[in-house]
C-alpha cells in the first residue's frame, strides 16, 4: 500500500487532518481528522510502500501497545483511508 499522491497533513485548528492538493485531488473535498498515532504513521511512511505488518511494527515501536491491538487500530485506519481513496 502507499499514500497516493497529492495527500497530505495539515494542522488546522490544532487538529492534524489528511487533506488533498493538487489537479488530481480536486474533487476530493474532505479533511480527514487523524489521531496522533494515526499522524505519526502516515508522517512516518511519506510516499513510502508499507504493509500492514510494517505500520504495526512502528505503533509498538513508539507506544507501550501489543501487537494484537496494533493490528487493529492499524487495519481500521487503513480501511477508512482506502475508503476515502487515500491509500493505494
Amino acid at each position: 500500500m502507499r499514500i497516493k499522491n497529492g495527500f497530505v497533513i495539515r494542522e488546522v485548528c490544532g487538529e492534524k487532518v489528511v487533506s488533498g492538493e493538487g489537479s488530481d485531488n480536486v474533487n476530493f473535498n474532505k479533511l480527514i481528522r487523524l489521531n496522533d498515532s494515526a499522524a505519526f504513521l502516515i508522517e512516518s511512511v511519506g510516499s513510502s510502500d508499507f504493509t500492514e505488518e510494517s505500520l504495526v511494527n512502528l505503533l509498538c515501536g513508539k507506544y507501550d501497545v501489543s501487537p494484537e491491538v496494533a493490528l487493529s487500530d492499524v487495519k481500521a485506519m487503513c480501511s477508512k483511508l482506502k475508503e476515502n481513496g487515500v491509500i493505494e
